[in-house]
């Protein structure tokens, strides 16, 4: 907080200025016509001082591109420095390089927040790998690259949710905290107070039932969901069983020996796009005993199959899951028995005795939706705060 003199000192500052139209970089650039004040704020991508004149680069993340500042050297200070925050307040006028439509000729330069160069992590006209960058979790979205992600992963998000939105769907925000294991894996995060932390599991649960992260919304999704359309694309479909063929047959060895009845990896999800000519590619009709308990019987043999499919894609490998629902409720009942889940999911039961009509659902992975579109290698480089084994960072 400034103390009375300092706040004072700032108020008199502001008044003896021009009014000027505050304008984000990315406006900045894209002005059709000259402005006489304007006042633009970022931080400060490189700073360059010659004898007769002074420039800056700046940038507030609203464009990958940044805006050249041209001051009189008399502007610059000791503390404008690389990746500290500027305001800089001056006339927009057309640049004389064509690389730049516009530019601003600066009139004051006022240092909102300095930067100590020598502890800032990012370096000033270096490319920082990605794993490095990694690392400053609360810095990188200054670096260009992850800038650009950021900028498509909302972009993305639009376009999805618009999609969704003009085709009549109701966007439903399923519950973070769930007493179900969807996908059937066991392999949940479960939620404690502290003070359950440290007693007996005997003691009463503070959701009443053990708690946990979860891992999908669709059973959520099944109680709000209606008729569902059925789009056909003409991407490559295969079986699950040709799939298991193709890679028993691959010149090549793999980590995880393909073998009927087990998972697809990620090396053989990536091994059929390969081989299927690098488009999109459908396995359709996975091992029944492979799947979650909801997906619908396909009721053939000898090999035992379920209505699941998984969506390939180049250089990513699964991009979506999905199956028909098992909406007969005699399969469904029989089913849950068999897994000792009939108490546990009543309700999920209760879905099919009460005007159950015959549905399917799919998830996609969003951030393996942006790898793929952008061919980023790591899916960590592709999520603001990315969780992993650990690293838990901020």
């Amino acid at each position: 907080m400034l103390g009375a003199r300092g706040g004072w000192r700032a108020l008199r500052r502001c008044a003896s200025l021009p009014r000027a139209v505050r304008l984000r970089v990315r406006e900045a650039l894209g002005a059709r016509e000259p402005a006489d004040a304007v006042r633009v704020q970022g931080w400060v991508r490189s700073v360059r001082s010659q004898k007769e004149v002074l420039f800056l680069h700046i940038n507030d993340g609203s464009s990958l591109e940044s805006l050249q500042v041209v001051a009189d050297p008399s502007l610059e200070k000791r503390d404008l420095t690389f990746g500290s925050a500027v305001e800089v307040q001056g006339k927009l006028v057309k640049s004389p390089h064509r690389m730049q439509n516009m530019e601003l000729q600066a009139e004051t330069i006022h240092v909102v927040g300095p930067c100590d160069i020598w502890s800032f992590p990012l370096k000033m006209k270096e490319r920082h790998p990605l794993e490095y960058v990694r690392q400053f979790p609360h810095l990188r979205c200054r670096n260009n690259t992850l800038g650009a992600l950021l900028r498509i992963r909302s972009e993305a998000t639009a376009g999805i949710h618009s999609f969704f939105q003009d085709n009549g769907y109701v966007h439903i925000h399923t519950p973070i905290i769930t007493s179900n294991d969807c996908e059937g894996a066991g392999e949940l995060f479960q939620i404690e107070t502290s003070r359950e932390a440290k007693e007996s599991a005997e003691k009463t649960h503070f959701f009443n039932v053990p708690a946990f992260l979860t891992v999908s919304g669709q059973l959520h999704l099944e109680v709000m969901a209606g008729l569902e359309q059925i789009l056909k694309h003409k991407f490559m479909i295969i079986s699950y069983s040709e799939a298991v063929e193709i890679l028993k047959q691959a010149p090549q060895t793999f980590t995880f020996k393909p073998e009927w009845g087990c998972d697809l990896q990620t090396e053989h999800e990536k091994y059929l796009v390969k081989h299927c000519g690098e488009v999109p590619v459908f396995v359709v009709n996975y091992p029944y005993d492979l799947k979650p308990f909801y997906m619908r019987d396909n009721e053939d043999g000898p090999q035992h199959t379920v209505a699941a499919v998984d969506l390939l894609v180049p250089g990513v490998g699964e991009l979506c899951g999905g199956s028909l629902r098992e909406e007969r409720l005699p399969f469904l009942e029989s089913r849950l028995q068999r897994l000792g889940l009939t108490d546990a999911y009543q309700w999920y039961l209760d879905l099919r005795k009460f005007g159950s009509v015959p549905h399917g659902g799919f998830g996609m992975g969003f951030e393996r939706y942006l790898q793929y579109i952008l061919g980023v290698d790591n899916i960590k480089d592709v999520i603001p705060f990315p969780r992993f084994s650990h690293s838990c960072l901020l």
